[in-house]
C-alpha cells in the first residue's frame, strides 16, 4: 500500500477553511502550524523549479515563488530560497505569517523595537533572540508583538522555507531597518520570481 502525502492543495484547502472561520491569530498559529509541519515534511509537494535559487539577474542566488493566493481571504503561501551567503536585513510585514524550513537551515534573528515610535524614520532595535531554524521547524510572525527579523543564511547550500501570510506582500508598506544608524526605510514587494 502506497502511502498517501499532503500536498500543496491539501494545505491550501484545510489553511482556506481555517481562515473561513474568522478565526483569532492564536487559532490560525495553532492549527495552521500543524498544517505547515506536514506541508514541509513532504518536499516534494512543492515543485523542484521552486525549490531552486532564480540562478540569474541581479537576484541569482535567491528565489521567491508564489504559489498560491487568495484574495478572498487573503492567504498568501511563496517558497523562498536563500542562497549561501543571502541576508536580508532587519524588516517586518505587517500581517500574520508562518515560516517552515524544508530543507538545510537559516539562522533568524528577532528583534524588539525598544524607542518611543515617534518617528517614521527612525527607530531603535535591540535584538531579543537568535536561532538557527532547521528543517521542520516554524517561525511564527507576530503583527506588532513579535515580526521584526533578520534573515542569514550561513551555510554552504540554498535554504528553502515555506512563507505562510494573511495578506499578499505585493503592495503592502513594510519596513527595513538599519541596526547601525536607525535609519527606517520603506520597503515594498512588488513582484515574486515567478510572476
Amino acid at each position: 500500500m502506497v502511502a498517501v502525502k499532503y500536498t500543496l492543495d491539501d494545505f491550501v484547502h484545510e489553511m482556506e477553511n481555517l481562515l473561513a472561520t474568522q478565526p483569532n491569530n492564536e487559532k490560525i498559529f495553532d492549527r495552521g502550524s500543524d498544517y505547515l509541519s506536514r506541508l514541509i515534511a513532504n518536499p516534494d509537494a512543492i515543485p523542484e523549479r521552486f525549490r531552486k535559487p532564480v540562478g540569474a539577474g541581479s537576484r541569482a542566488n535567491h528565489g521567491s515563488w508564489l504559489l498560491h493566493h487568495s484574495p478572498d481571504s487573503g492567504l498568501l503561501v511563496t517558497a523562498v530560497v536563500w542562497g549561501p551567503g543571502d541576508h536580508a536585513a532587519p524588516h517586518d510585514h505587517r500581517t500574520w505569517g508562518m515560516i517552515g524550513v524544508m530543507d538545510n537551515a537559516l539562522t533568524e534573528t528577532r528583534f524588539r523595537r525598544v524607542d518611543d515610535h515617534r518617528r517614521d524614520d527612525w527607530a531603535q532595535l535591540e535584538r531579543d533572540r537568535s536561532a538557527v531554524v532547521k528543517p521542520g521547524e516554524i517561525s511564527l510572525l507576530i503583527p506588532e508583538v513579535d515580526e521584526i527579523h533578520q534573515m542569514d543564511n550561513f551555510t554552504d547550500r540554498p535554504t528553502v522555507e515555506i512563507h505562510v501570510y494573511g495578506n499578499d506582500l505585493r503592495g503592502l508598506e513594510r519596513v527595513r531597518y538599519d541596526l547601525e544608524t536607525g535609519a527606517v526605510k520603506q520597503m515594498m514587494t512588488e513582484k515574486y520570481d515567478n510572476c
